[in-house]
């Protein structure tokens, strides 16, 4: 796999069990290029570890007087120097190549997995370790997977010298052949401790980066209620954290370091004070002397990458971890199903609450929790978090169809929809049937405000379509977002728009049109609301009330504030004080009537709008 040639058409199936294995499962599926690199390694470090050799053989060249053999070292050299400069491009490429493809390898399992889990991810998993694991995990990944191909180069080239150099010169060749391998293992009794802290840092980062994303996500609430100089101590404090815990890791591998300059130098002084030894008792020729010392000297390169992967591997050890945790995660029901492609259509029905919308009308469904009702608006998605009976559509459930089929067929818009940045044209340019405009669907949200406001903030935009949206929509009130988010739905024409909490943050009267115009727009289509607003619920074809996990009652909203007291509570807001009062479960009729007339006279009133 070439950069080129990216992104792969098939990225694979990740062994997620643990960091170790992931990382495992990276290198395998790169074994070409790992292949590659180890070959052009080999011929780098083998190249500048025969340069000693050459060096040793023309200073004894010298010494003899022998210009034959002078020539033939110059020549030897020409050509160390040349393969030197070729191995380390063509290992430079080699290493590049695989660290960037294993990042992406990586960032493409990632999307797939996000896509896979939709609007569930952010709920399973912290949105600052998403935010860690797609950017810096990632790289250091790619780096300990590329650094694995010259390590083992490095690792073979000293083998080779020191077999060689016991082979050339006994003597010191088994001084050197016993001191190396004590030189690469020095510092391991050192990595654990190194380890640790590089550990420390990144949770700390993580923790900084997690509360840095809530800031900046929650600033309008904070600028609100005056929480913006609290929530920049607590990232401050965060931060210094980050700063400390670097520091002290940065002290540990400096160690490493150190002792990597040090143990070499103090070998290459015990090699020249005995081979000196050696060269005045006539043991050893003056060449062998400055070719052992040399080799000594240039073995220090290949051995700094037995440091690296140490590094590499304690940075990148957590990030696979964090990684294989993301990937790891499973929806409730697997991505690919067991049916074709045809979209089915019919009645939505949910086994596990008795929930039935009937196709082609509008359903509103009242839940006391709403937590409870973001899970379940969730499972009629096809998103479920738990096991359980899959939600049928027309019979169908949709755990057997294909993921992108079940998707299309059933869209679901949370309470919380997240708006891409860009303009609003393509906000809006999102996959749909076509039956609907996007004109029609802005003015159906009645959005007619949010386009004054988006041409007003964009001074080079008279048409609203070409007006820019900010990151998330932060230039936007809750209900200006929601409005939009709205559009898109519906805009997408889905045979069932699952709509949860969609007009939360938008006042009344702007409710009741919405309500109008979501009827419109949706007739003959299947749509389920959740929502607990009264002058949602009078619109409605038929309201379910959900109680501990079971449809507990079917109705109009009329016949339901009625009849039933847990709906009166919830819709009503009516207190637990109020609900075990004397006389609490029979309301005054004539409160209640009062309640329906106004409802009444609002519906009467937008119609005449």
């Amino acid at each position: 796999m070439q950069i080129h040639d990216l992104p792969y058409s098939d990225p694979g199936v990740p062994d997620a069990r643990s960091g170790p294995r992931f990382l495992w499962w990276l290198g395998r599926n790169q074994l070409g290029g790992q292949l590659k690199a180890l070959a052009w390694g080999l011929v780098h470090f083998m190249a500048v570890s025969a340069l000693p050799f050459c060096v040793g053989f023309a200073v004894q060249a010298v010494v003899d007087r022998s210009g034959t053999r002078l020539a033939l070292a110059g020549g030897l050299l020409a050509l160390c120097g040349a393969a030197t400069a070729l191995g380390d491009t063509f290992l430079h490429r080699a290493a590049v190549t695989n660290w960037i493809t294993a990042a992406a390898r990586v960032q493409q399992l990632l999307a797939r997995k996000a896509a896979e889990l939709g609007a569930a991810l952010t709920r399973r998993v912290a949105a600052g370790e998403v935010v860690a694991v797609s950017t810096g995990d990632v790289e250091k990944i790619g780096w300990f997977v590329e650094a694995v191909s010259r390590f083992t180069a490095a690792a073979l080239t000293v083998v080779l010298v020191c077999a060689g150099l016991v082979v050339y010169q006994p003597a010191l060749g088994v001084v050197v052949a016993v001191g190396l391998p004590l030189l690469a293992v020095a510092v391991l009794p050192l990595l654990p401790a190194a380890t640790r802290r590089a550990d420390e840092q990144r949770e700390k980062a993580g923790r900084a980066t997690e509360l840095a994303s809530d800031t900046v996500a929650g600033l309008r609430v904070l600028r609100g209620i005056g929480g913006e100089e609290l929530f920049l101590r607590r990232y401050r404090r965060a931060s210094q954290e980050v700063r400390r815990a670097a520091v002290r890791s940065a002290r540990m591998w400096s160690l490493i370091a150190a002792l990597q300059v040090l143990l070499p130098g103090l070998l290459l002084i015990g090699v020249v004070v005995y081979g000196v030894h050696l060269a005045r008792e006539g043991r050893i020729a003056v060449g062998e002397l400055v070719t052992v010392y040399s080799s000594v000297m240039v073995l220090a390169y290949p051995l700094r990458h037995f440091e690296e992967i140490a590094m590499a591997y304690s940075f990148s050890r957590p990030s696979a971890k964090r990684a294989a945790r993301v990937l790891s995660l499973e929806r409730a029901v697997g991505p690919g199903g067991s049916r074709t492609a045809l979209l089915p259509s019919g009645d939505l029905h949910d086994p596990a609450t008795g929930l039935l919308a009937p196709a082609g009308r509008l359903t509103a469904v009242v839940c006391g929790d709403p937590d409870a009702a973001g899970r379940l608006a969730e499972r009629l998605g096809g998103h479920a978090t738990e096991k359980g009976p899959s939600v049928r559509l027309g019979g169908v459930p949709l755990d057997e169809l294909p993921l992108t089929a079940a998707r299309t067929a059933v869209l679901v818009q949370d309470k919380d929809p997240v708006l891409l940045s860009g303009t609003l044209r393509e906000l809006l340019d999102v996959p749909a049937s076509g039956a609907v405009e996007a004109g029609t669907a802005l003015a159906a949200a009645q959005c007619d405000d949010v386009l004054q406001a988006l041409v007003q903030g964009s001074l080079d935009a008279a048409d609203p379509m070409d007006a820019r949206i900010t990151e998330r929509g932060r230039s936007l009130s809750g209900g200006q977002r929601q409005r939009l988010a709205l559009a898109r739905s519906l805009v997408t024409d889905p045979e069932v728009l699952v709509l949860d909490e969609p007009t939360s943050a938008v006042d009344s009267h702007t409710e009741a049109r919405i309500a109008e115009g979501l009827r419109r727009v949706r007739a003959g289509r299947t749509t389920v609301v959740f929502t607990s607003s009264p002058l949602l619920l009078d619109r409605a074809d038929q309201v379910v009330l959900v109680h501990e996990g079971r449809a507990a009652a079917v109705g109009t909203h009329t016949e339901l504030v009625r009849s039933d007291p847990r709906y009166r509570a919830v819709v009503t807001r009516e207190t637990d004080d109020e609900a075990a009062a004397p006389g609490a479960g029979v309301r005054d009729d004539a409160a209640l009537d009062g309640e329906l007339d106004v409802l009444e006279e609002l519906r009467e009133i937008e119609e005449t709008a």
